[in-house]
This record gives C-alpha cells, sequence and structure tokens, in this order.
C-alpha cells in the first residue's frame, strides 16, 4: 500500500474505536462490535485494538488541529504525557506498547469486586453520526416588570462517529449539560438556533429508541434490586418481537458485562436505605440504556461523587461501549489523567464559548502552540479547566496577551497570576475561531458521510411508537413493580405501630360502649364518625406525595416512550389498594370488639366495606391535588384545608349547617361515610343524631363511587396536562 494512501483510508474508516471487519458501509450494512486482534508487524505481540486503533486515529486526524506538533495517539492512549518542568514530552513507543498491553489486561477487572467480566456484547448496531454547527442556547428569566434572555451557549460546532467518546469539560456553569440535552433532544424551549443533524438529518421523534440518555442524578427505585430494575426495565423497553424469556435473559446479560453479578440481589438503595454503592448505581443507571442497543449514548457527569478508581471503571465500560460501535458523548467536570487520556475527542467550554474541539491528545500541544504551557508538572484535565476559568498560575502567557494585561507597564510579569479571567477568556475564544474554528466547520458539515441513503432516512422516518409490551402488559409490570417498591413504604413498622396505636386507644377510650342512654348512643356515634374522619385524612396525605415523588421517574421513563401514560397510572393507582387495604383491616378488628360494636359478621363486613369506599375516594383526592400541584408544600397546604372543610361540613359538629354553605356536605365523603356507618351499626337511626333522608344507603354509595373515578379521572387529565407542557 501507498504510504500516502494512509491518511485518505483513515479519514474514511467510520471509527477510530472500530475494526476493519465493523465498516458501515454504503450498502445500508450496519456496525458491528467485533474485534481485530491480530498484531502488527514490528509491534510487540499482545498489543490488542487499542494500539490498531491508535495509529488510525493518528493518521485520520493529523490535519486536524492547525499549529503545534501533535502528541501520537499510541501515547496518550495508554498515560499520555511525561511532563517536565519546562513542559511535557512523549513517552517512548516502545514503554507505550508495554503499558498498553497491560492495560488491556487490567480492563478485563472488576476493579470494585476483583471479578473478571466479559467484554460487551457485539452486537450490530445503526450507525449515527452526530453533528452540530454554531448551536446557541437562550432562556429566558422572567421579572416582575419585564425579562430578558441569557445566552447559554454561544456557536458551539463539533462531531462525534460512532465508536467515538466524546466528552465536553469546563468549569461550572460552562454550559456541558445543557449542550448534551440539546444534543440528546431533551430540550425544546426557549430559544435554540444553529443545526443539530443524526446521519444529516434533524432530530424526530424516531430517534428516541435510537438514543439512550443517563442523567446526572442517579433516578432509580430505592427498594427493588440491581436485577429486578434492569429486568422490568427490558420487560418494558425491549421489543415486542422478544419473549419475556430473552428479555429476562437480555437483562442477566447486561448485568454480566457491567460487572454486576456480585449485588445482583442487592436493593439500589437511597438516602435513608442502604443499597449497592455509588459506581455501582451508577453502572445500573447505564445498563437501563444499554438494554435496548442504543446508536447514541448520552452521559450526563458519571463520574461525579465516585473516587478515582471508580470513575475510571465507569469511563472504562463507556470506552467499551463505544468500541462496539456507538456513538458515545459524556460531560465530565474535571477528570483525573487517566480518564482524560481515555477520550478519542474532547470539547472545552467557557462561559457557554467553545474554547477548544479536537482530539483529546492533542489539547496540550493546541495550547502550548498558542503560548500557554504548564510551569509545572500537571495533568492536562486540570491545566485546561484552569485555562477556561481564566486561572494563569504557574502556566506561560503569550506575549499579545501579556502587552493587553498591563498596558504602559514593561516591568509586569505575566507569571504573577494578575490577569484578568475575562482578558484570558476572550483571548482563548477568539484565538480559537481564528485559527481553527473555521477549518473545522467545513471539514466537519462538508464531509460526507460513509453510510447509505437508506440508512440517513432512518433517522427521519415518520414511523409509529414501538411499543416493548402492550397495554396489558404494562399495566401488569408497572403494577408488580409498583407493589414491589412500595410495600416498604405502606408496611413500614412506623404505620403499622401508628395505626396500631391509635386503634388501641379507641377501644380503650370506647370500651364496651352501648346505646341504653341517648348520651351513650350519641358517644357511640361519635366513634363512627372519628373512624370516617380517620381514615378519610389518613389516605389523603399518603396520596398527594406519589405524583410530586415520582414526577423525575415518570419524566425520565415517558422521555423514552417506555410505557403509555394511561398504563402508568392506572398501575400507579391500583397498586397501593391492597397494600392501603391491609392496614384498615387490623385497625377495624381491634376497634370493632373492643368497642362492643354490633357482633353479627355481615355488619362488620359491611362496616369494614365503607371504610374501604372512604379510603379510596379519600385516595383519589390525595392524587388529584398532588397531580394537579406538584409542589408538596402546596399540595399539603391545600389538602389540609380541604379536609378540614369536609371534616366540618360532615354532620356531626354542626347540626345546623347555614344554607349558603350546606352544599359543601354533598361534596364531603366524611358526611357521606358517616352515614353509612350509622345505618350499618341502626337498622333504624335515632333521630337525636339528625341524619335525615337516610334510607336504604344507595344514593350515598354511588356518590362515593362517583367520587372514586372523578378525582381519579382529574388526577390522570393533570398529568396528561404537565407532560404536554413539557
Amino acid at each position: 500500500m501507498d504510504p500516502a494512501d494512509a491518511p485518505e483510508m483513515a479519514r474514511q474508516a467510520p471509527s477510530p474505536r472500530a475494526s476493519s471487519e465493523a465498516v458501515p458501509v454504503a450498502d445500508g450494512g450496519l456496525i458491528s462490535g467485533k474485534k481485530s486482534v491480530g498484531s502488527s508487524p514490528g509491534k510487540k505481540a499482545g498489543c490488542h485494538l487499542r494500539q490498531t486503533r491508535s495509529g488510525q486515529v493518528m493518521k485520520m486526524d493529523s490535519e486536524e488541529v492547525g499549529s503545534g506538533a501533535s502528541l501520537s495517539r499510541a501515547s496518550s492512549a495508554s498515560l499520555g504525557f511525561s511532563f517536565s518542568f519546562t513542559g511535557f514530552t512523549a513517552l517512548p513507543e516502545d514503554i507505550v506498547s508495554d503499558i498498553r498491553a497491560f492495560r488491556e489486561i487490567e480492563n478485563r477487572a472488576d476493579l470494585e469486586s476483583g471479578e473478571t467480566r466479559r467484554k460487551m456484547m457485539a452486537e450490530p448496531t445503526y450507525p449515527i453520526y452526530l453533528k452540530f454547527t454554531d448551536v446557541g442556547y437562550k432562556v429566558l428569566e422572567k421579572r416582575i416588570t419585564s425579562s430578558t434572555e441569557k445566552d447559554i451557549l454561544r456557536g458551539i460546532t463539533g462531531s462525534a462517529r460512532p465508536g467515538e467518546l466524546l466528552a465536553l469539560m469546563g468549569p461550572s456553569g460552562s454550559g456541558k449539560t445543557s449542550l448534551l440535552s440539546l444534543l440528546g433532544g431533551r430540550i425544546t424551549g426557549n430559544i435554540i438556533r444553529g443545526s443539530i443533524s443524526y446521519n444529516d438529518e434533524p432530530y424526530s421523534k424516531s430517534l428516541k429508541g435510537r438514543i439512550g440518555f443517563v442523567t446526572q442524578d442517579d433516578v432509580l427505585f430505592a427498594h427493588l434490586t440491581v436485577r429486578e430494575t434492569l429486568t422490568y426495565a427490558a420487560l418494558l423497553r425491549l421489543p415486542k418481537t422478544m419473549t419475556r424469556q430473552q428479555k429476562e435473559e437480555r437483562a442477566m446479560n447486561v448485568i454480566t458485562e457491567l460487572g454486576l453479578q456480585r449485588c445482583q440481589d442487592t436493593i439500589i438503595g437511597g438516602s435513608f436505605t442502604r443499597g449497592v454503592s455509588g459506581g455501582e448505581r451508577k453502572r445500573v443507571c447505564i445498563g437501563n440504556e444499554i438494554l435496548v442497543n442504543p446508536s447514541l449514548l448520552f452521559l450526563d457527569e458519571p463520574t461525579s461523587g465516585l473516587d478515582s478508581t471508580t470513575a475510571l471503571r465507569i469511563v472504562r465500560v463507556l470506552t467499551e461501549i463505544a468500541e462496539s460501535g456507538k456513538t458515545v458523548v459524556t460531560t465530565i467536570h474535571q477528570p483525573s489523567s487517566r480518564l482524560f487520556h481515555s477520550f478519542d475527542k474532547l470539547i472545552l467550554l467557557g462561559k457557554g464559548s467553545l474554547l477548544y474541539f479536537g482530539r483529546a491528545s492533542k489539547a496540550m500541544s493546541y495550547f502550548s502552540s498558542i503560548g500557554f504551557s504548564p510551569l509545572i508538572a500537571m495533568s492536562p484535565a486540570e491545566f485546561i479547566v484552569d485555562l477556561a476559568n481564566g486561572n494563569t498560575n504557574d502556566v506561560t502567557i503569550p506575549a499579545e496577551l501579556e502587552v493587553k494585561g498591563r498596558p504602559g507597564e514593561s516591568d509586569w510579569d505575566g507569571r504573577s497570576g494578575k490577569l484578568s479571567p475575562e482578558d484570558v477568556h476572550e483571548y482563548l475564544v477568539k484565538t480559537y475561531e481564528t485559527r481553527v474554528a473555521e477549518k473545522k466547520k467545513k471539514k466537519k458539515t462538508l464531509a460526507p458521510l460513509p453510510i447509505s441513503e437508506d440508512l440517513k432516512a432512518r433517522v427521519s422516518s415518520s414511523r409509529r411508537r414501538d411499543w416493548g409490551a402492550n397495554w396489558w402488559q404494562q399495566y401488569s409490570i408497572l403494577f408488580w413493580r409498583g407493589l414491589k417498591e412500595r410495600r416498604h413504604d405502606y408496611l413500614s413498622w412506623m404505620r403499622i405501630t401508628q395505626v396500631l396505636t391509635i386503634a388501641v386507644i379507641l377501644g380503650l377510650l370506647w370500651w364496651q360502649s352501648n346505646t341504653r342512654t341517648i348520651r351513650d348512643l350519641e358517644d357511640q356515634a361519635g366513634l363512627l364518625f372519628f373512624i370516617s374522619v380517620f381514615w378519610g385524612f389518613f389516605p389523603v396525605f399518603t396520596a398527594i406525595f406519589t405524583f410530586p415523588q415520582e414526577r423525575v421517574m415518570l419524566n425520565k421513563e415517558r422521555a423514552v416512550d417506555m410505557y403509555r401514560l394511561s398504563a402508568y397510572f392506572m398501575a400507579r393507582t391500583t397498586s397501593d389498594l391492597p397494600l392501603e387495604l391491609f392496614l384498615p383491616v387490623i385497625f377495624l378488628l381491634i376497634v370493632y370488639f373492643m368497642a362492643g360494636l354490633r357482633l353479627s359478621i355481615p355488619h362488620f363486613f359491611l362496616n369494614m366495606l365503607v371504610v374501604f369506599l372512604t379510603i379510596i375516594a379519600a385516595q383519589g383526592l390525595g392524587l388529584a391535588i398532588g397531580a394537579s400541584i406538584m409542589n408538596i408544600k402546596k399540595a399539603t397546604t391545600l389538602a389540609s384545608v380541604t379536609v378540614m372543610t369536609f371534616m366540618l361540613a360532615g354532620g356531626f359538629f354542626v347540626k345546623r349547617v347555614p344554607g349558603f354553605i350546606a352544599w359543601l356536605r354533598f361534596l364531603s365523603f366524611n358526611y357521606h361515610s358517616y352515614r353509612l356507618l350509622l345505618k350499618v351499626q341502626y337498622d333504624h337511626v335515632p333521630p337525636s343524631l339528625d341524619a335525615p333522608e337516610l334510607d336504604n344507603g344507595v344514593k350515598e354509595v354511588a356518590v362515593m363511587i362517583a367520587m372514586v373515578f372523578a378525582y381519579r379521572f382529574l388526577a390522570y387529565v393533570s398529568l396528561r396536562r404537565m407532560e404536554m407542557a413539557k
């Protein structure tokens, strides 16, 4: 082969991580995850994919950064740079080869568990080439009398190919998460300019199933185990063509690939519940997304809060995902040197502006070429983030910037760190725009993609949503998931103790009550009213937290079309019923017989049915308030006022309610349940209890059943409106 043809062949390769067997050809073929492990002439045996990949990358992008000597990808892929006091030099190639061979062996071991694990599944992957040009983003800051626009991103240009790991770096507030959300299709409002294309096509809903998005916060159910979490996700997200057994096997494969075998039966845990470690929790979040074999994987700060070893483990997982032919984009705050050298491409942001885009291995040589070099040994990540912050301590300063910093002071030392951060930022932005930006923009935008037109068209195809399960299957899966997750809260010792304590106190206060006198009768009626109030009050304040607490999870799962909103709503409201009805049974068993209420099996079960109906109606009110407000503090305040009003209008405290407010009692489930309890307890309600128009109780039952459905319908409409407003 003519050596002059090598750069051209390298540029045609779809991925620096994919082998020669994994090229997406123009006849519609897909990228496969197969790797070439053969050794090349002149290299030591045992050098695997990284050695071959490093050579390809070095050839492919020798023209990407316009100035400065480029460091080889081979050295940067392993340990990167060896710094001296005056700068940095590349490691010798023979040492690099030995280090790289050692790291290939090290990569196979789970650093947290000490277990060996296999590489990522080599599955066919639909290739998606991500390009974005001059991306800008503004938000409207609304004030009392006016609103202003605030720039978050200013003209960001870049690209990522299948098989590449692109890192978005920058100080806090530089716009990393906003850019990632824009690229992942998670931001649609405010003011967006520029273009973002996927295989040269704009974003469409059909891309949802091909994009994985891992948020910075670990949004998981705390009381589900690792295996349950991934199994439920597989059952809901994987296509209908797969059987249940195949979906469960796929979940187990992901557990094996991510090295989670040891903790697969451990609960996820949360703030008040001990579970898996932070690194394992993050891998579960990644596993939720790679279940569906996405072509594009976006991750927001996957290493935040983790120690360096665990963070390295996460990044190596991302590297393997990219090697299987996927495009991986991640934000990262300030990685260690080893993490930094794992990235293929790097975007450096500062105050929403682009400071660098290119090979991560060439970042140091680029900044050196424009006059910024470290005076002491420091990691590349620390160096470039400091520059993005405008910090020039222990860094050489370009001559033109030094003069601009203190005009007229020839004895000013540019190394003293007194240069303003604004001047440094302005210089970095202008230098990148004049030296590199236009060249990269033309190259990345105009370069043809090595895939067929059919593959490009699939991105913009307006196909119907492909649900992983039908409606009934979604309902069934979500029902059992909800039952397993919330049984710990509903059947906690605190709740059980609370109900049992109140039941015993009531039984002692009304011990073997009777109806021999009018006063005794009124006392017993007071117990019935308290039962109706307690089981109307308790479920309301339990149900209020339902949707506000699960809002983040609902948004996350609905964003990827995991299930229909109607299936979720029905499963969420019905999975609580068995748990909600367990404690009332125990409560009535204690109170009913201690208080000496009517000892008859039919009357006992009728009392139980009335209490159940009250609980379901009250739960519906709580769901409606929580779904319509979605703010726990505001919802609790509104619920307190509503429940107190219903209680006062219930007909026990005030016998003669003024006419202009008397209509409120017909909206009160306390009023109707109290009347039903009186009817069950006394065949003929005494006139002294003031319960007029109480015949056979059919009207009261009908009103409460109407409340059950009306409140839940209002809650569903509120959820639907919230989703449409996003």
